[in-house]
């Protein structure tokens, strides 16, 4: 097998940081080839044709935007860190990402990280390369598959339609299923990404007696929950969930999404709401249902190339089983009668190829459905669409979650725990954190290591990542309790298929990564009573 190119361009024009990234780099066993300004790093890339391109926004010659622009239209599939110690606001790290770039880093950074972060696009260039592979190879299957079709249509010119549309749905369904399983995996390793970055971003919050640092800390910490949000949202569509039905109060989430409206629809889209005040509290997934209004926003802003106006309405309804209405209009291109029909088939989609997976509506109405509401559309041609959602009434009013803040972590505790994790990264923040907290504190890299090691240490918890290496956390864990039966148990996940974890763990406690501090100790104290 042809080993990958691990060779990195380094483009920085000042010699001393320049030194210090490809040190590093080296250190961490990459090959670095460097550059001083911009346009000597173009010829880099030229010629080494490197995964990565390491590149500093403030450059001599050419901005590092303009460089990155220019990579991404030539070689779009070189991945590009920038850095910079001096463009470090939030607006200029949308700047780069929006000139391209795959991931924005601080300097200085500590080696670690810089490997990390490394190390994390070179995982997102092999799933890409994998997810580009399997492309060619599903379009060539189609290909393949369409030449049968087109020789048993001329001997059978009838059972013929019906064939098309299910041979279609087939490789869609493939397409769908391979995705899935490659964003599973990117998103266990953003997950296990984003916990240390959670973490001790929360812990500087929180140790920091400067109000500014506090918050940029806390800036940093919800832009980092967003991230966490997305990838758990980019599984949705090709997962089996698990819907945690209760209270919600739609007034708070519709307002709490604003922001996420106004990132994603742009600025060409004027957001109206229309809330009622009186409106009770509806029986659904939260999160799910977050998911399906921004699905339907989405679908909106395509409906209107040219910018329009978005409305969403909160509001009751006269049926009895579905009482509680959320709806989004648009005044959009709208839908034929016949689009409308079909609005919710699975693939169904009207938009060119490559601009829509048609799956959008087909999981909004999985999503309402699941949660036992109805859910349908008015639209005319050239006057907009309305997207309505009914569901249940809850029993109870929406009840919010206490702060974790209002929990007693002054107390000080003794317990032994053994923190096991093939991330160095996950494993230094868990057991750091805990240690602060009193604990005695053991690391593992590893199911065997921890193993060995309950020969002479005897933790009274066993805090243990379900995906592992090797030995996994399940069969860790039964093999700890080999050792004491009695052993208790906190597993730890980056992964998002809710449903294939708890047919695995049962009802062992469980933790979601990435998770902050204060709720990795709230997980110690329910595990431990």
């Amino acid at each position: 097998m042809t080993q990958p190119n691990l060779t990195i361009v380094n483009v920085d024009d000042s010699d001393a940081q320049r030194y210090v990234k490809s040190r590093d780099l080296r250190s961490a066993g990459f090959e670095v080839t460097e550059a001083k300004s911009g346009a000597e790093g173009l010829r880099a890339i030229e010629q080494v044709k490197p995964p990565i391109v390491l590149l500093d926004i403030q450059l001599p010659d050419i901005s590092g935007y303009d460089v990155c622009r220019y990579i991404k239209q030539r070689w779009p599939e070189v991945l590009v860190l920038l850095t910079s110690a001096t463009f470090t606001t939030s607006a200029d790290r949308t700047l780069g990402l929006d000139s391209g770039a795959d991931s924005f880093l601080v300097q200085p950074a500590e080696p670690v990280e810089l490997a990390a972060a490394v190390n994390a696009l070179l995982r997102i260039r092999k799933s890409e390369d994998e997810l580009r592979a399997l492309n060619d190879s599903l379009e060539l299957r189609v290909q393949e598959r369409t030449a049968d079709l087109a020789t048993a249509y001329s001997k059978l010119k009838d059972e013929i339609t019906q064939r098309q549309k299910a041979e279609a749905a087939l490789v869609q369904a493939q397409k769908v299923e391979a995705m899935g399983q490659l964003t599973g995996g990117l998103a266990h390793d953003f997950n296990n990404l984003l916990t240390p970055v959670i973490g001790n971003l929360d812990r500087i919050r929180t140790a920091s007696s400067e109000s500014k640092i506090r918050e940029y800390a806390d800036r940093a910490l919800q832009a980092a929950k967003r991230g966490a949000k997305l990838t758990a949202q980019m599984l949705a569509f090709s997962r089996t969930q698990i819907l945690a039905m209760k209270a919600v109060n739609l007034n708070a989430l519709i307002t709490e999404m604003s922001e996420m409206f106004t990132q994603t629809l742009g600025r060409t889209i004027s957001i109206t709401t229309k809330l009622d005040p009186e409106i009770p509290p509806a029986l659904a997934d939260a999160n799910q249902l977050e998911l399906a209004i921004l699905n339907l926003a989405i679908n909106a802003r395509d409906a209107m190339p040219e910018g329009g106006s978005l409305t969403i309405t909160t509001g009751t309804t006269l049926d009895g089983n579905c009482p509680i209405m959320i709806s989004v209009s648009d005044t959009g291109t709208g839908m034929s009668a016949d689009v409308i029909e079909r609005a919710f088939d699975p693939f169904y989609t009207t938009k060119p190829t490559g601009k829509g997976t048609g799956l959008g509506l087909s999981q909004v109405h999985g999503i309402v459905k699941q949660s036992g509401g109805d859910v349908t559309i008015a639209s005319e041609v050239g006057k907009g669409t309305t997207v309505t959602i009914r569901l249940r009434k809850a029993d109870k009013a929406a009840e919010a979650s206490p702060p974790l803040e209002q929990a007693d972590l002054n107390t000080r505790h003794s317990e032994k725990l053994l923190v096991v994790d093939d991330d160095s990264d996950v494993r230094e923040i868990v057991a750091g954190y805990l240690s602060e907290l009193g604990y005695e504190v053991q690391e593992a890299s590893g199911g065997a290591v921890a193993l060995a090691m309950l020969a002479s240490f005897n933790p009274d918890l066993l805090i243990v990542d379900y995906a592992m290496p090797g030995m996994s956390g399940i069969e860790t864990a039964m093999a700890a309790r080999q050792h004491k039966p009695d052993m208790n148990i906190l597993f730890l996940s980056g992964f998002a298929d809710t449903a294939a974890l708890e047919a695995a763990v049962g009802s062992a406690p469980f933790l979601q990564k990435p998770f902050r501090p204060i709720e990795l100790a709230a997980a110690v104290r329910s595990a431990l009573a």
